[in-house]
Formats: structure tokens, C-alpha cells, sequence
């Protein structure tokens, strides 16, 4: 009797819990304006021709084509606009970006300058963590653009000092290094990869052998990475390393935690931490690349077509053209292409200044050596320290 008489009691408690708990949470104005907000950066996108496919001239003996794609001819001048883009509609159509409240990066320069356009465009503040050592052109274009520049001392607090800033001012902390490889959508829909492949259709190597990405967040090489492995191609993927990174370290020794004391001297690219967004196991390939290498490769670009780049462009290209004399040496003909990330004119004072070499103690003399070695003779001779 009592077993029954609980079981009675306990089914009749739960009987009585009828009512529906409902709290709704709509606003109108907010998806007014997140409705507007997204065309606007949507627009942006439809506004823009897709960037150029530049051809580096190499001899036509060789049978073999280096294209660079140049993402310095987007709005806000650097490969950087198309993550920015992606990080806005990410962060947007998740709700985490609200009007009049700020949002925040941490950044070294170019996703800055962009994601300070992309706020401007929406009408949201924007502050860029970045350390005091950046570029002051830079610095210039984030400012031009209505961001505000938020310096540190040491890189490595800008991950700390955005999310508390974040927190303090209500704002959103975007934090590229964790959304990049997320926020593109990498099966296509106009991103990077999808772009090089149409663009290569009527070239005699539409499939290149190798596409070389450089890696900052480590987004675009995740993204095109990506793509190569859905669409089922059979090109590789080489992502170049600077001095004072850790990627190339973390990847060769499988070392989630590899970490540098230092920053990058080649502003966009190379970081003291591995980076969530960076994806070791999408690329085949990585070399670690000396700086005063990177800084050769910029000024042959120039010789070469008349184009000033930024560093992380002469780290692509010196890998490029290094895989290039591979293929001489083993006579296969192909395709490889890399990237123009941003224009050179950001670093007149850097890498295109003689005086900021001696102070940084870099000889570029050997490494330029080799490669005029290499157009001239096909032939690759690495530098003897």
C-alpha cells in the first residue's frame, strides 16, 4: 500500500508541471539593422572583380608557369580583406556583433586595416591590439579607415589585452587566429581557391602542382588546403615559415604547444604560438625560410614585373621559386602558384630600406644571388652560412 501510495503521489506531482516556460528575446531593431549590416558587407563582395592572376616570367624552355595571385588590389589592399569579410558575416549571422558597441582585434596590421573598413562600413567602432612595433603606414590606414590603434609592448599579450578590452568596453572580440579557418567557407562560394582554379581554366596547367600559402592565422592555407582535398585535386600545398615562428617547428614535431620567444620580422605572417586556426594536417609540405631570403624575393618581384610586395610575399615566393627548381631539375613541366598578399608601399621604411637591413644585421646579397642563379641557369644554390 505505501509503494503504491508513493507511486500515486509521484505521478500526480509530475502531472501538475504543465506550464511552458517561454522567453523571447526578439528585437526588431536589432534585426533591422543585422539585416542591413549583412547587405552592406555582402555588397561589398558584389562591388569587387575578382583579383588578378599575375604570371612571374621564367624561361619558356622549362615548361613551367609560377602565377601569383594578387590580393593587393582589394579594397583595403591585402589578402586580408577576404578574411575580413568572412570574420564580419561569421560574427554577424552568429550575433555577437551589435550596434554601437566596438570590435576588437588583435593584429599585427593588414586584417586590422580591413576589419576597420568593414566596421566603418556597418557603422560599429573598431579598435586594432597590436604591437607597438607595426608599421606606421599601417597604423595610417587603420586610423584612415576610423579604427583606433591600441598598442602593447609584447606580442603575446594582444590575445589577453583584446578579450579584456572586449569585456571591458561590452564589444566583441573577433580573434582571427581562432575563426579564420572557420569563418570562409571552404568548399567554394567564391573563396580564394575556387578563384585560382577558375582563373587557371584556359591556362596550359589548369591543375597546378603546388599552390604556396604563407601563414599568419594559417586560414588560408586551411581553406585551400580544403578545397584541394574535396575537389579531389592532386596539387600539394607548401606553407613557408619565417624566422622567429613556430609553425614550422609545431608541424615538423607534431607539437600542438611549439612556441617562439619573439615576433616576426615579416609583418602578417609567423606567430609565437600555434594558432587554433592554423591546420597541420590539411597541408603536405612546410620550409622555414630566412628573413633576409623573404626580403630578396620582394625586390626580384620588383625587378621582375615592376610590383613592390610586402615580406610575407617574398617568403612565398622564395618557397615557389624554390619547388620551381625542383621541377627544372627533375624536367616536369606544371604550374605553381603563390601569393601578392599586400603592396609594398607599407614597408618602404622595412624591407626596401637599406638602413633597416644593417640594423636588423640581414645581408640579402647571397639569397638574391640564387636567384638570379636560378632564372638565368635553372639551377638552385642555396646559400652557405
Amino acid at each position: 500500500m505505501s509503494t503504491t501510495g508513493t507511486t500515486a503521489t509521484t505521478a500526480s506531482n509530475t502531472a501538475a508541471v504543465t506550464t511552458t516556460v517561454d522567453v523571447d528575446r526578439s528585437d526588431a531593431d536589432y534585426r533591422a539593422w543585422l539585416k542591413e549590416a549583412v547587405r552592406k558587407v555582402q555588397a561589398d563582395a558584389n562591388r569587387s572583380a575578382d583579383t588578378h592572376l599575375l604570371r612571374f616570367p621564367l624561361p619558356e624552355a622549362w615548361g613551367i608557369d609560377l602565377y601569383l595571385k594578387d590580393e593587393s588590389t582589394h579594397p583595403t589592399g591585402s589578402l586580408k580583406h577576404r578574411l575580413a569579410r568572412s570574420l564580419f558575416l561569421y560574427a554577424l549571422c552568429n550575433g555577437w556583433i551589435r550596434p554601437g558597441r566596438p570590435v576588437i582585434e588583435a593584429s599585427s596590421g593588414s586584417t586590422a586595416v580591413s576589419e576597420a573598413y568593414f566596421a566603418k562600413l556597418i557603422g560599429v567602432p573598431f579598435i586594432a591590439v597590436m604591437p607597438r612595433t607595426t608599421s606606421p603606414e599601417k597604423c595610417r590606414l587603420i586610423e584612415f579607415h576610423g579604427g583606433e590603434c591600441h598598442f602593447v609592448d609584447d606580442s603575446m599579450k594582444m590575445y589577453e589585452e583584446s578579450a579584456d578590452l572586449a569585456a571591458r568596453t561590452g564589444g566583441h572580440y573577433m580573434d582571427q587566429f581562432t575563426y579564420a579557418e572557420r569563418a570562409t567557407d571552404w568548399r567554394g562560394n567564391n573563396n580564394i581557391a575556387e578563384s585560382m582554379y577558375q582563373q587557371l581554366r584556359l591556362e596550359r596547367y589548369p591543375e597546378p602542382a603546388w599552390i604556396v600559402a604563407t601563414a599568419g592565422t594559417g586560414g588560408t592555407s586551411a581553406t585551400i588546403a580544403r578545397y584541394v582535398h574535396y575537389m579531389q585535386h592532386d596539387t600539394r600545398i607548401c606553407v613557408p615559415d619565417p624566422e622567429n615562428s613556430c609553425f614550422f617547428d609545431g608541424w615538423t614535431h607534431h607539437d600542438p604547444h611549439a612556441s617562439s620567444d619573439c615576433g616576426s620580422r615579416i609583418e602578417g605572417i609567423g606567430r609565437p604560438r600555434m594558432e587554433p586556426s592554423f591546420v597541420p594536417g590539411a597541408i603536405d609540405r612546410m620550409m622555414k625560410v630566412p628573413d633576409a631570403a623573404s626580403v630578396a624575393a620582394c625586390r626580384a618581384l620588383e625587378q621582375a614585373i615592376g610590383r613592390k610586395a610586402g615580406g610575407s610575399t617574398g617568403t612565398g615566393l622564395w618557397s615557389a621559386l624554390k619547388i620551381v627548381s625542383e621541377m627544372v631539375a627533375e624536367g616536369r613541366k606544371g604550374s605553381v602558384v603563390t601569393l601578392l598578399c599586400d603592396p609594398g608601399d607599407r614597408y618602404l621604411d622595412k624591407y626596401y630600406s637599406d638602413e633597416w637591413l644593417a640594423a636588423q644585421g640581414l645581408d640579402i646579397d647571397p639569397y638574391a644571388k640564387t636567384i638570379r642563379t636560378l632564372l638565368e641557369t635553372g639551377e638552385w644554390r642555396e646559400p652557405q652560412g
